[in-house]
């Protein structure tokens, strides 16, 4: 039987808009931040650890996965990709699809509305009403946790399981 993998898909917290700042460079709102480090907490909590963290190389998308990974009790290796910002479902399929068959959960931090449309399109059946929700919003900091068998590369729309939908928020 094929191995079971798990992708945890992240959607980087709220960003803050100065004026005449470009998008790539938009760091993370003070919101935002707490919401990352929500995030974090909550992957510790739920005992998703990634073996492998994939993470858009914007401001923001780097600022939430740092805020976050201060809260596992072990430091996974992250790689920073540009392909992963501004990608559509095609690329992070083809992202994805390169990671190293030693890695049982990776970690994907990016941006809507790519990070919206991987997940809906992976997910062939959920838990609960764990679809539902995803479908009416995947806001910013939100958490998806897709799990499947086989190798990274075989991962394709329909596939995956969605197995747990959280929007972690700080206080």
């Amino acid at each position: 039987m094929a191995e079971l993998r798990r992708l945890i898909v992240l959607r980087h917290a709220k960003s803050a808009r100065p004026p005449g700042m470009e998008d790539f460079d938009r760091p993370l709102a003070e919101r935002g931040r707490r919401d990352a480090a929500a995030a974090g907490r909550w992957l510790r909590d739920a005992h998703y650890i990634p073996d492998l963290v994939i993470c858009s190389t914007a401001a923001r998308a780097r600022q939430t996965w740092e805020l976050a990974a201060e809260h596992l009790e072990t430091q996974p290796s992250a790689r920073y990709e540009d392909r992963v910002y501004d990608a559509d479902l095609h690329a992070l399929l083809g992202v994805v699809g390169e990671t190293p068959i030693s890695v049982g959960t990776l970690l994907l931090v990016g941006h809507n509305p790519g990070m919206e449309e991987l997940l809906l399109a992976l997910a062939a059946e959920a838990l609960g009403d764990a679809l539902e929700r995803a479908r009416e919003k995947f806001p910013t900091s939100a958490i998806a946790v897709l799990t499947w068998r086989g190798a990274w590369s075989e991962l394709a729309p329909g596939t995956a399981l969605l197995t747990d939908l959280a929007v972690p928020r700080g206080t």
